[in-house]
């Protein structure tokens, strides 16, 4: 009998992730799966055990990468508030054939298996919960490093960006126009940059109104 050949799991997991991105859990068939892993229905139960769990395994897989590449770009950043904005231009860049043009994979899967796989659900909601805790931290930095007021509730603007994020993959998902979708992307970008703004803009009007005023006469009479 012959044996089955070997396979990469990486790059197994990476082809599976690919098409139940695209076609979510539900609507993505075994003879999908055979066809993007070339594995027959007995191997990949062998190696992933179901279809349930190599949607996990994928769907984990996605999450990591996400978040490793979303800390990877806040460490390169002059600052916290620049490395968010950032993040939300960099959208505009993506080639025609970037993965990353779909709308998020959790978004999608939380819409497909809400009502249906609660497990899968759960599970999803959690992965959602820890990104926004990333952009809750992103944005505590930027409280420390003084480009946000104390006022300022890290948690309330990590959901507003999330929500940003989520709108601005989805209408990218669903092919607005280049040149609109730019200025979309702008905008939500010029948002977070004005947190810190107008921080600075506070911060000189009280420096102003605490200089005293000078009178008439003292200029008029200074020797310096």
């Amino acid at each position: 009998m012959a044996r089955a050949a070997p396979y990469d799991r990486d790059k197994a997991l990476d082809a599976a992730m690919a098409v139940f991105w695209e076609k979510g859990f539900h609507a993505t068939s075994l003879k999908d799966l055979e066809g993007v892993l070339g594995m027959k229905p007995g191997s990949i139960y062998a190696a992933f055990i179901s279809k349930e769990n190599l949607f996990l395994l994928a769907l984990a897989k996605y999450f990591e990468g996400s978040r490793k590449g979303f800390r990877a770009q806040m460490a390169q950043a002059p600052s916290p508030l620049a490395g968010l904005a950032a993040h939300l231009r960099k959208f505009a860049l993506l080639g025609a054939g970037d993965a990353a043009r779909r709308a998020c994979m959790l978004t999608k899967t939380l819409v497909d298996t809400r009502t249906t796989d609660p497990a899968i659900a759960g599970i999803t909601q959690e992965y959602m919960g820890e990104m926004q805790a990333e952009f809750e931290a992103v944005f505590k930095a930027a409280q420390s490093a003084g480009e946000l007021g104390s006022a300022a509730d890290p948690a309330r603007l990590a959901r507003r960006y999330q929500a940003n994020v989520t709108a601005l993959r989805l209408a990218l998902d669903q092919g607005l126009d280049s040149a609109d979708f730019k200025e979309l992307a702008e905008d939500m970008a010029l948002e977070v940059e004005e947190l810190g703004s107008s921080l600075t803009a506070q911060r000189a009007a009280k420096k102003k109104q605490a200089e005293p005023e000078s009178k008439g006469d003292d200029r008029q009479f200074s020797m310096f």
